[in-house]
């Protein structure tokens, strides 16, 4: 860790608790984070105010040293996707844990990113607002080790590029990689080999611009499938390959090939373990970010690990505490967690357990069905346990949209006690 990324984290330990950050014990106000990260309460019996969302350390641990394991094992650089958490303290702590850097989507985020220290970004996304392009120079003039890695995916999004940054007086030129589309009706990207050429072409004729290599996400292959997203990934490569062929990469120390989501790295390993001997070393560079917190529903279902379970297993960690408020009938209840608290965008939340007078139980007969903005729909069947003031563990799916909703998240051990908070920037 560098002093300034320290100084940096010491200043979210030194931030008060108030009113902002909710769930938290309302006699903490005052606190710092430190101050109160150091009283190591109980989750449970330490004041903490339902609705509260958690993230298990053991199980976030497990998750970083198994993706750093995994990424060592196949040879692959790791540029986890931050903005699935937005949260400086879990950037470092992925860093720790053998990324080469993070990716990140929009310009605020890479400033959060730089605000506490980050280093290395990887920008996935093409990158055409003049205001963005000028800070990104001044940052890059003013500290020769800060590095970033921008897509491009049209001759008019370069143009755009070379125009700000040329006004901007940039002296160093941005580095981008060409971004392959994942096919017809896919998201961003450059759709054919030939334009491919040409945004390469475009890159070529500018000195703000660097093309260093070739990149695209393949969670957005249409009807996505092993074998879909495989031939996808070798046109990724063979595009490296033959720019490579045709000299665009004169000049560099190495050639970056990136690709990865959370659902099909699998794929991503076994493909880039083919990349053909180019003219020079190739950062095989692969950028999961969902597993930091992993879920119980959409990626737990899509998971690479479910397809090769002798690489291991990750483990959700976050769970959402609510309390049953009210239990109009025998087949119906609600807790004081919603749209606010949960994910929901993909699936909807997941009856876990169920904890009263201190003791835990699996949550029989209990499933949400719905969500308003401030409760949750219970479903109850007649062996279901439940009573007002009980809490209810929901399990999320969908890291990306359970982050958002909370600025400061505590991180809890099994037995319940409060060992750091997570702060988030969204």
């Amino acid at each position: 860790m560098t002093a300034d990324t320290a100084q940096s984290l010491a200043r979210l330990a030194a931030e008060r608790v108030d009113h902002r950050f909710k769930g938290l014990p309302p006699d903490a106000d005052g606190l710092t984070v430190a101050e109160l990260a150091g009283q190591r309460r109980n989750l449970f019996t330490g004041g903490f105010a339902t609705p509260v969302l958690a993230l298990s350390a053991e199980r976030l641990e497990h998750n970083l040293k198994l993706m750093e394991t995994y990424a060592a094992r196949h040879g692959l650089a790791f540029a986890p996707h931050g903005k699935t958490s937005m949260a400086p303290q879990l950037f470092q702590r992925q860093i720790e844990h053998g990324a080469w850097g993070i990716t990140l989507a929009v310009p605020h985020q890479v400033r959060v990113a730089r605000a506490f220290g980050t280093r290395r970004v990887f920008l996935a996304n093409e990158l055409v607002d003049a205001a963005a392009l000028r800070w990104i120079a001044a940052e890059q003039d003013a500290d020769p080790d800060f590095e970033l890695i921008c897509y491009v995916d049209s001759v008019r999004g370069v143009e755009l590029m070379d125009a700000a940054l040329r006004d901007a007086g940039a002296t160093r030129p941005v580095d981008v990689v060409v971004e392959l589309a994942a096919g017809e009706g896919a998201r961003t990207g450059v759709r054919t080999e030939t334009e491919c050429a040409a945004v390469a072409d475009a890159v070529a004729g500018t000195r703000t611009l660097r093309l260093v290599g070739v990149a695209g996400y393949e969670g957005e292959v249409p009807k996505a499938d092993t074998e879909r997203v495989t031939a996808w990934l070798r046109r990724l490569v063979a595009l490296a390959a033959d720019f490579d062929k045709t000299g665009r990469f004169a000049g560099l120390d190495e050639i970056v090939v990136s690709a990865g989501g959370s659902a099909w790295f699998d794929a991503v390993a076994e493909v880039f373990a083919e990349i053909p001997e180019l003219s020079l070393p190739v950062l095989k560079l692969l950028r999961s970010g969902a597993y930091v917190s992993h879920d119980d529903g959409h990626y737990r279902k899509l998971t690479p690990f479910n397809r090769v379970p002798e690489e291991g297993a990750l483990e959700p960690a976050f769970r959402l505490w609510t309390q049953v408020v009210s239990r109009p009938s025998a087949e119906q209840a609600f807790v004081n967690a919603g749209k606010r608290d949960a994910a929901y965008d993909l699936d909807l939340p997941f009856a876990q357990v169920i904890r009263r007078d201190g003791a835990e139980r699996p949550a029989t007969g209990v499933s949400v069905t719905a969500l308003s903005d401030q409760h949750a729909w219970l479903a109850t069947t007649p062996e279901a346990d439940l009573e007002v003031g009980d809490w209810v563990g929901l399990g999320l799916s969908h890291p990306c949209t359970s982050f958002d909703k909370w600025q400061l998240i505590p991180v809890a051990e099994t037995d319940g006690t409060v060992v750091d908070y997570v702060r988030t920037f969204f």
